[in-house]
């Protein structure tokens, strides 16, 4: 009998062939619910998700012959990792399908945000002809600061390299990175020196809500904010607060601290009303990652990460 591979939502159909291709049997089912997960879960080898449900102890618990967990996508903050790892599942995810759609994205938010472009566009649809309140800024003139140096940031840092701009990073957790176009500093030489900054960072209990008061209040110049990581990592009230005091002088936001509208409690609604009315943010909808490209070569992929597991005897 072969194993069992239970995909949980939409993913490119690509992944199926390949899988059934190492030896799998795979099940398809983009329409299955929480409930239906915990009672199938039990029958298979794998299981693919993204973000319909959690992967918490109860649901590992429910895998009682799971070998690895795959999400589709970049982070693993849905997964419950250390319970997983303490039972030996093994966890995949994967950024290198999406890295160069986040990258891309990042750009696109910079440079809609210093030349005005969103403002202009509106104002001209409305047959008002600004051409000095639309004076841009040039990219080549400022220190484009990355925070996180995995995938994402190192995908930035390489479309920003033709720009003749200054890139510096920091990274925590990674370092001897630096090259000839991205220079690698401490957390103090950024925060003195960074005029844009881009978070490229998964979400963990050290990162959530690490973009706070404290930390915008380090930083020596009044800066450019764009976030295509997490919503969670910044405070919508921290924000708001600084958009106010123009220490941050726009910010491109693909990420939100809680990005169901529906469900925004009273204090989120109000601070959403008054990033609403400010010309200086751009939102889009988590799409950063989230192109025709990157649909394809987020399920390729993870069918070559879960035929190098060699579960499967060939």
């Amino acid at each position: 009998m072969k194993p069992k591979i239970l995909i949980t939502e939409s993913m490119h159909e690509c992944i199926i062939p390949m899988l059934e291709a190492c030896g799998y049997e795979v099940h398809y089912l983009p329409k299955i619910d929480r409930a239906g997960i915990l009672n199938a879960l039990k029958d298979y080898t794998g299981i693919i998700m993204r973000s319909k449900t959690p992967a918490d102890k109860e649901l590992i618990l429910a895998g009682q012959n799971l070998k690895f967990i795959a999400r589709s996508g970049a982070g693993m903050d849905l997964v419950d990792v250390e319970f997983a790892e303490s039972k030996n599942i093994a966890l995949l995810n994967a950024p290198e399908g999406n890295r160069d759609a986040v990258a891309e994205h990042t750009l696109g938010l910079v440079l809609n945000l210093i030349n005005k472009i969103r403002n202009a566009d509106n104002q001209v649809r409305n047959k008002i002809w600004d051409r000095e309140g639309n004076r841009g800024i040039e990219l080549m003139h400022r220190t484009f600061g990355i925070i996180g140096f995995g995938h994402m940031g190192e995908a930035v840092s390489k479309r920003l390299s033709g720009f003749g701009c200054k890139i510096i990073a920091y990274d925590k957790y990674k370092k001897g990175f630096g090259n000839n176009y991205v220079e690698e500093v401490s957390l103090q030489a950024f925060f003195n020196r960074a005029d844009i900054v881009s978070f490229h960072v998964p979400l963990t209990p050290e990162t959530r809500f690490y973009v706070n008061d404290s930390f915008i209040e380090r930083f020596k110049n009044n800066i450019i904010l764009l976030n295509t990581a997490r919503g969670e990592i910044m405070p919508l009230n921290s924000l708001v607060k600084y958009l106010k005091l123009g220490k941050i002088l726009a910010a491109g936001l693909d990420v939100l601290e809680n990005e169901k509208m529906a469900k925004l409690t009273d204090e989120q609604n109000k601070l959403m009303a008054e990033l609403f009315a400010l010309d200086n943010v751009l939102f889009t909808p988590h799409v950063a990652g989230w192109t025709v490209e990157s649909y394809i070569k987020i399920s390729e992929t993870l069918g070559k990460k879960i035929k190098a597991l060699k579960l499967v005897e060939e």
